[in-house]
């Protein structure tokens, strides 16, 4: 009997997709399900599963038998520690042997996997540890330093550690189903200053293919990689997961990002399958290099940002056709998609697709009423209790494609990274010169990311570039890496609202109207 592995067509996706074909790409079923299992252990040992490009050059790989293995003995590690089902095992560690180790060993061992974000300061970690309350920290050896402020057991993932797993056995019994808990997600940022932990069962792999088959394109046969963070849903669903519940061998990037070094892994690893995030997609156009390297490429897509037309029109005349976007949030799931590879749904410029299967989505105007042909309102989709907002603007064409419109509250989105306006605001104001602060979204000057933070700060200190250099050290060291204001202007005071808070709108009004827009 067909499966659904065995479509293409937009047309077949929308005749033959439901949630019991869904549910027939897997082993398990409602009351015996195990993410691990499913990704790991029904695949032939021998295949490759993960290959992993490392930025400093060079690449490792594992095969589902070997991950499979070391899970276990990781299952078993918990196990012997006495952390419990449904206990949380946190993991701040790039790709690499004990990342995968970790994820799917916690998952394995029935307990709640909690991925954290690499280039996390201490005090975006200390939030997160405290919100969710893990039993274990693993953490990569060059984030040793944090061990101290987490305030839980921690364990650095190093040789030391590899090798004491081996004296643990690779059998381990499954006892998980659908419904138990597998993995907290924490968002890259929200309006609040801690962003929700988003919670997720066994059986999300199923709900998660269908941006594995129409997001992304991917099918059995196919060498994929993704390139972005596996602490975020793109890398760590989209990426990793989905794809090996396929039996597809997946590709992962550790490390600081250089295109060149991606560029060169898509024609190391023969890479037939690219999903990456809009900015990857461009600072490989501002390289200049791809004419240097020798492409296998089949299907494209992209998340996390509209595309600008200049990148997408370098990719279409590099590898021969436009990136498909997939479009959703970490709530509600994917609800827009390209579906890579239909013949019969060519990706147009711009657009961010069509809904998925079974799903309904709309744009409505601010009586909740249905938007005509590009008439912008708001981004919606149908859930059991009504029409739920996505927080996004866009529009449909006459034939039925939605485009993005730009976000509708103060969520900043730079380089496929989704940050917390708040959460910058709260972290500069931890700096004894800065007596108040805002963020918002600008376009990027040097147009690689898209957005830009730009913080406004009324200090008594005088505005210099040595300041503006010391606040911005400030919020990486203290924050993320990536979750800095990469513009700063001083100014007297801050406009309000009536109930005295800072009101970011007039700010983003007064730098469009700056700017011309």
């Amino acid at each position: 009997m067909p499966m659904l592995t065995d479509y293409t067509s937009y047309a077949d996706a929308q005749r033959h997709c439901s949630k019991d074909t869904l549910w027939a790409l897997f082993d398990g079923d409602r009351t015996a399900l195990n993410i691990t299992h499913e990704c790991l252990e029904r695949h032939p040992r021998d295949r490759v599963a993960v290959r992993i490009a490392l930025a400093e050059g060079g690449s490792e790989s594992y095969s589902f038998g070997e991950l499979s293995d070391w899970s276990g003995r990781y299952a078993n590690f918990l196990y012997a520690k006495g952390i419990a089902p449904g206990e949380r095992v946190a993991l701040m560690v790039e790709p690499s042997l004990p990342f995968y180790v970790a994820l799917y060993g916690s998952m394995k061992a029935g307990c709640v996997a909690v991925p954290m974000f690499t280039l996390f300061g201490p005090d975006a970690l200390r939030l997160r540890v405290g919100d969710c309350q893990p039993k274990l920290l693993l953490l990569a050896p060059e984030k040793a330093g944090l061990a101290a402020d987490t305030g839980c057991d921690t364990i650095i993932a190093d040789s030391d550690f590899m090798a004491g797993l081996e004296n643990h056995e690779i059998l381990f019994e499954l006892a998980t189903n659908g419904r138990d808990m597998a993995m907290y997600q924490y968002t890259s940022g929200t309006t609040r200053e801690l962003p929700d932990a988003v919670k997720h069962h066994h059986q999300s792999i199923v709900t998660v293919m269908l941006a594995a088959l129409y997001g992304t394109g991917t099918r059995p046969g196919d060498r994929f990689m993704c390139p972005s963070s596996t602490a975020w849903g793109h890398g760590l669903w989209h990426g990793t997961l989905s794809p090996h519940a396929l039996g597809v061998t997946t590709a992962s990037y550790a490390g600081k990002f250089d295109p060149e070094r991606l560029m060169a892994a898509l024609e190391e690893f023969e890479i037939t399958n690219l999903s990456a995030a809009a900015t990857h997609y461009r600072m490989m156009k501002n390289a200049s290099g791809a004419d240097h390297y020798n492409f296998k490429l089949e299907k494209l897509s992209f998340t996390g940002e509209p595309m600008d037309t200049d990148t997408a029109q370098w990719a279409k005349q590099t590898f021969g056709q436009y990136p498909g976007s997939f479009y959703g949030t970490t709530e509600v799931g994917v609800l827009l998609g390209s579906y890579p590879g239909a013949e019969d749904l060519p990706a147009k410029l711009g657009a961010l697709g069509m809904p998925m299967p079974g799903q309904q989505v709309a744009i409505l105007d601010p009586d909740g009423k249905p938007c005509g042909p590009d008439e912008v309102g708001e981004i919606m989709v149908m859930r059991r209790d009504g029409w739920f907002p996505t927080k996004d603007r866009g529009h449909i064409d006459s034939e039925g494609y939605f485009f993005h419109g730009g976000r509708a509250d103060d969520v900043i989105i730079s380089a496929g990274w989704t940050m917390s306006a708040m959460e910058i605001e709260d972290t500069l104001l931890k700096h004894s010169d800065v007596l108040e602060a805002a963020a918002i979204g600008v376009p990027d000057p040097d147009e690689i990311r898209g957005l830009v933070v730009k913080a406004f700060i009324v200090s008594e200190r005088t505005g210099n570039d040595g300041f503006i250099a010391e606040l911005q050290e400030f919020a990486q060291e203290n924050l993320s890496r990536h979750e800095y204001p990469r513009i700063v202007e001083f100014t007297t005071e801050l406009p309000k609202t009536p109930a005295g808070k800072v009101n970011r709108k007039i700010l983003r009004d007064r730098e469009a109207a700056a700017r011309g827009d």
